[in-house]
């Protein structure tokens, strides 16, 4: 049985670039649908349920036919979220990892890449940045889809669901990813990295 995690700051901690309300709806409504389906999809495969969540996804295509459309999207949901609450803290950070610099050049020239991948998202996914093979790379998702289903690992993920930001940006994405620049967890990241 997979479980919501908790956050590790409170709903209002990344104030005023993400506002309470909505990150309380998004934790506890949206990300907490996505484990409930996850878990009843899984209910009827007991061997699926000792696997990981990375496991799952990974294996997408192994996972039984009748089941694979609920765990890609709520499995997805479930990974791609934890890894994003997990990549946020008050304030943010400064340190930034050297391999960013190496790969993109300089820390403006990956945010823009980042932000363009995030803002040219047409509807609902994800902005990554990615391990694939040795190489870091940056691109986007559709929906709940994660890069563990390419063989991708992910390092940074971006949530451009209008639910991340509809209650303080309304139709303004543009807006939100600027904001969300403020409160990048790098030491998550150089971690993930190594």
């Amino acid at each position: 049985m997979f479980t919501l995690p908790q956050l590790g700051y409170e709903f209002d901690a990344l104030e005023p670039h993400i506002d309470a309300k909505t990150m309380e709806i998004h934790h506890d409504k949206h990300h907490g649908a996505y484990v409930e389906k996850l878990n009843a999809a899984l209910a009827k495969y007991p061997k699926l349920q000792s696997k990981t969540i990375e496991q799952l996804l990974s294996g997408i295509k192994d996972v039984p036919e009748d089941i694979r459309t609920a765990v890609q999207n709520n499995g997805g949901g479930h990974h791609n979220h934890t890894l994003f609450w997990e990549s946020m803290k008050p304030g943010g950070g400064q340190n930034v990892p050297e391999a960013i610099h190496k790969t993109f050049g300089n820390l403006d020239d990956f945010k823009d890449k980042m932000t363009e991948a995030a803002i040219g998202r047409f509807g609902s996914g994800w902005a990554w940045l990615v391990k694939s093979r040795n190489n870091l790379e940056v691109y986007s998702t559709a929906n709940q889809d994660s890069p563990l289903m390419e063989g991708k690992t992910p390092i940074l993920g971006l949530d451009v669901w209008e639910h991340a930001y509809y209650l303080k940006y309304q139709n303004r994405r543009p807006d939100y990813v600027e904001a969300w620049w403020q409160i990048v967890n790098w030491n998550v990241v150089s971690e993930r990295l190594s």
